[in-house]
């Protein structure tokens, strides 16, 4: 008898992987999940993101008084990159996580930790892309 129920109970669960499964992204792309609050950052329109990324800077007990212009870079694991520059003429890279957490680092010390370079993402909309003006953001090659 348990050897009919086990013989039963593989066949179920054969019978269950042979339905339709979704594909898998194509060229192995990685499929980016953003969590509310890493949506919400590009969701603001370009003063209040300056804002809330000079916020972050200043939190991190680095100096900003006015983001001259900032711009989402990329995906970097779990962490939404972003730059700002400020008005002293720094350059930071803001690393947000999931929960809303953020990390502050210098773009000039980025290539030496192995991590993204300072570089706004090139977005058809100019969405991402604005500077504080409303004039798009040189994009460099």
């Amino acid at each position: 008898m348990r050897e009919v129920i086990a013989t039963c109970l593989m066949l179920s669960l054969a019978a269950c992987g042979s339905g339709s499964q979704a594909p898998a992204p194509a060229n192995n792309q990685k499929i980016a999940v953003r969590s509310a609050e890493q949506d919400a950052l590009h969701n603001l329109d370009t003063m209040n993101r300056d804002i809330g990324l000079k916020r972050a800077i200043q939190d991190s007990g680095m100096p900003c008084k006015r983001v001259t212009k900032s711009g989402y870079v990329q995906e970097y694991n779990t962490l939404s990159m972003w730059t700002a520059s400020c008005a002293d003429k720094r350059d930071w890279a803001i690393f947000v996580g999931p929960d809303g957490s953020a990390q502050v680092r210098p773009c000039q010390d980025l290539a030496q930790l192995k991590l993204p370079a300072c570089v706004i993402a090139a977005d058809p909309t100019g969405r991402t892309s604005r500077a504080q003006q409303g004039h798009p953001v040189q994009q460099s090659s």
